[in-house]
């Protein structure tokens, strides 16, 4: 009982319970930052809408006829990959400046540390949610299966985001110590598009898609991409998510509750 009640006194389990209890803070912040990023603008978050439409179309189009894959079944399989990789990809991109961006609040206000990480995965999440409309107009145009395996996409894009979530606090506090992270992955990013399936499932390759397995973001894409397209995704997809999410928290509250303390002084 002595260790679990040490454990409830640690650094990142007192920061956490303090974060959730600033739940409505972390949504007003990220949605101060969607509305900033269009200030002023006539169709405000919809220009992002409106660029993927483009992309999806465009890049749909063109890749089914260079792979020989029918429209019907490619156009709805890029823009399910192209959503999903935006999210995640945005994600990824900015998790290592979280702290790094928000220094000035950092040092002015006495806030909990835990709150910056989910603040950046709700912000990404709101593009998604902009970006949606498209899918399911290209899916009700290409007509994609809809059956109760469809569903499985609620509980799919759950542990995708907790899975980004603890990459994002892991990545956060190891760019708020070393700022070349940053530019490492800004630069490793546009080879994990091309590696990963995102403008095409893996079977559609004409070498063996095991490699195209051993790349992590492959089972987050395919986790949420196969059930909005009407498929259960496979097993070994699942098992490895929750598996990733399992070892991915742990890592995650062992990293925050040791480095808390010092994230200030490293901005």
């Amino acid at each position: 009982m002595g260790s679990v009640g040490g454990w409830r006194q640690a650094p990142a389990v007192r920061d956490i319970a303090a974060g959730l209890k600033s739940w409505p803070i972390v949504s007003f912040m990220a949605l101060s930052d969607v509305r900033a990023r269009y200030k002023r603008s006539v169709l405000g978050p919809l220009w992002l809408t409106l660029g993927t439409a483009i992309g999806s179309m465009g890049l749909g189009l063109l890749w089914s006829e260079l792979m020989k894959v029918p429209a019907a079944q490619f156009v709805p399989t890029l823009t399910a990959g192209l959503i999903l990789w935006q999210f995640i990809a945005g994600v990824l991109s900015e998790s290592s400046t979280v702290y790094a961006r928000q220094a000035s609040v950092i040092r002015n206000l006495s806030l909990p540390l835990s709150i910056y990480p989910p603040q950046l995965v709700l912000r990404h999440l709101v593009n998604l949610v902009h970006n949606l409309p498209i899918f399911l107009i290209v899916a009700l145009v290409y007509g994609v299966p809809v059956s109760w395996q469809t569903l499985l996409v609620l509980p799919a894009m759950l542990l995708l985001t907790l899975n980004l979530y603890w990459v994002c606090v892991v990545v956060s506090i190891l760019g708020a110590r070393f700022r070349d992270l940053e530019y490492i992955i800004g630069a490793v990013l546009p080879l994990l598009m091309f590696i990963s399936p995102v403008f095409y499932r893996p079977n559609y390759l004409p070498f063996s898609e095991t490699i195209l397995w051993f790349n992590p973001l492959s089972h987050a894409i395919e986790l949420v991409r196969s059930p909005l397209l009407g498929h259960a995704p496979p097993d070994f997809v699942i098992w490895s998510n929750l598996g990733g999410l399992a070892v991915g928290l742990c890592v995650a509250l062992w990293l925050f509750n040791n480095k808390r303390d010092r994230i200030a002084f490293w901005i």
